[in-house]
């Protein structure tokens, strides 16, 4: 077992709102059967890897993800997508209409999460994350776990903002050189 901890990011399978383009924070939507499909091709693909920590979030879509891969993860309420308040469920084109040139990462949303409590949130999983050990696995949400890549190479959550994550892929976080002080992303949107 490595001495760092390698961390696997699962985001979960479509949802009829992440199909729409319909920010889905903490609306517990069910999975598409296209994204129970996919979660169980991710499980496929992570056939042979022994994971000595798995987290999800608490939210269904993640949860159905980890049990259709063939997981049985620990729940952590700091894998929780977003809180998008007033503008759950709306889609970005609808947001920009009511507040132009309106980006999440920078400005947060109204009756939800501003960036800097998603910061703090976010700074005390990654905590927890480098200070385990092998293989670790966290299925969760599109939004937040471009938060934690950003924030595991120590870098602003607006960095998320450049970051793209499709629905049912794979991410690995890991260290440079294997130095705890060396955070680097090795995989993205796999």
């Amino acid at each position: 077992m490595s001495a760092l901890p390698t961390v696997y990011l699962a985001r979960h399978g479509e949802t009829e709102w992440s199909k729409s383009g319909q920010h889905t924070g903490r609306t517990d939507l069910p999975l598409t059967p296209d994204g129970e499909d996919s979660a169980r091709k991710l499980g496929e693909r992570l056939v042979g890897l022994k994971f000595e920590y798995l987290f999800t979030s608490p939210l269904s879509r993640a949860r159905r993800t980890a049990e259709l891969a063939g997981f049985s993860p620990v729940v952590d309420p700091d894998l929780l997508e977003w809180n998008y308040g007033d503008f759950e469920g709306l889609k970005s084109a609808e947001i920009k209409v009511r507040k132009p040139g309106w980006n999440l990462f920078r400005d947060g949303a109204p009756g939800g999460e501003s960036p800097d409590e998603v910061t703090a949130r976010v700074d005390r999983l990654v905590a927890k994350l480098k200070g385990l050990t092998g293989n670790v696995i966290c299925f969760a949400h599109g939004h937040i776990l471009r938060v934690i890549a950003a924030r595991w190479i120590e870098q602003p959550v607006t960095l998320a903002t450049s970051m793209l994550l499709s629905t049912a892929t794979l991410s690995v976080l890991s260290f440079n050189h294997h130095n705890l002080a060396e955070p680097a992303i090795k995989v993205w949107n796999s």
